[in-house]
C-alpha cells in the first residue's frame, strides 16, 4: 500500500516540473517566433531539444516509480 502511494507521488511530483518546463519553453518559443519569424527554424530546433530533455526527467520519475513497485 505504501509503495503504491509512494509511486503515485513520485510520478505526480516528477511530472509536475517537466510539465511546467515544457509549457514555459513552448510559450517563450512562440513569443520569440512572433518577434522574429525569420528565425523560426533555429528556434524550433532548440525548442524541441529543450522539450525532449524536460520530458526525459518525467520518464526518469516514471521508471523510478516502476522500480519502487
Amino acid at each position: 500500500m505504501t509503495f503504491t502511494l509512494a509511486g503515485g507521488l513520485i510520478v505526480a511530483i516528477g511530472g509536475l516540473g517537466p510539465a511546467l518546463g515544457i509549457g514555459f519553453i513552448g510559450a517563450k518559443a512562440v513569443e520569440a517566433i512572433g518577434r522574429n519569424p525569420e528565425a523560426s527554424g533555429k528556434i524550433m530546433v532548440n525548442m524541441l531539444l529543450g522539450m525532449a530533455f524536460a520530458e526525459a526527467i518525467a520518464i526518469y520519475a516514471l521508471v523510478t516509480a516502476f522500480i519502487m513497485k
